[in-house]
C-alpha cells in the first residue's frame, strides 16, 4: 500500500520531496529568466523561499538516519508547506477577488533595501497590484493556483511522515530500528 513507503523508505519520501521541490523552482527561474520573462512579486518571492525551506528540510531529512531525524523533518515540513500554502492560497483570492484599487508595489528587494524590516515585512505580505496579476496559467490554474496545490501536498506528506513514524515508537518506551 502507499502508506507503508512512509515506514519502510522515509528518506526516498523525503527525497521526491525535495527531488520536486528543486523542479518546481528550476521552472520558476525559467518562467522568470526564459522566454516568458514573468516579473515575481512580493507574495511569489515569499513562496519561492517557502519553496527552498521546503526543499532544504527535505533534503536534510533524506540524508539522515534516524527515527528522530525523520519525525522533526516532516515537522518542519509541515510547519514550512503550511506557511507556503498560506501565502498562496492569500495570493489566489487576491487573483480571484483583486481589491478595487490595484497599485503596482515594490518589488521585494526594494521593499527590504527602503523600508525597515518591521515595515517592510507587513508591505510584502499585504499585496500589491502585482500580486493580483495572472500572467501565466496551466490547466485553468495560474502559478499561485498550482503552489497552493503543491504545498499543500508536501504538508499531507509531512504530516503522514510524522503519524507514521510517531506510530512506530515502542511501547516499551524505545524506539523501533527505522528501515531507511
Amino acid at each position: 500500500m502507499f502508506f507503508q513507503w512512509f515506514d519502510s523508505a522515509p528518506r526516498r519520501v523525503l527525497a521526491a520531496v525535495a527531488a520536486i521541490c528543486v523542479a518546481m523552482l528550476a521552472f520558476g527561474l525559467y518562467l522568470q529568466h526564459g522566454p516568458a520573462q514573468l516579473e515575481p512579486c512580493p507574495m511569489c518571492i515569499v513562496q519561492r523561499y517557502a519553496l527552498i525551506l521546503v526543499a532544504v528540510v527535505a533534503a536534510v531529512g533524506a540524508a539522515l538516519k534516524g527515527r528522530g531525524a525523520h519525525l522533526a523533518s516532516g515537522g518542519l515540513l509541515v510547519l514550512f508547506a503550511g506557511f507556503g500554502a498560506f501565502v498562496a492560497a492569500r495570493q489566489s483570492w487576491l487573483q480571484w477577488y483583486p481589491p478595487e484599487i490595484a497599485s503596482c508595489g515594490r518589488d521585494f528587494y526594494g521593499m527590504i533595501e527602503t523600508f525597515p524590516l518591521k515595515r517592510a515585512i507587513p508591505m510584502i505580505f499585504r499585496g500589491s497590484g502585482d500580486c493580483t496579476k495572472i500572467d501565466w496559467t496551466f490547466l485553468g490554474g495560474s502559478i499561485a493556483n498550482w503552489s497552493f496545490v503543491w504545498f499543500t501536498i508536501f504538508t499531507v506528506v509531512g504530516l503522514v511522515l510524522v503519524l507514521r513514524q510517531w506510530r512506530r515508537r515502542d511501547p516499551r518506551g524505545g524506539s523501533q530500528a527505522v528501515m531507511a
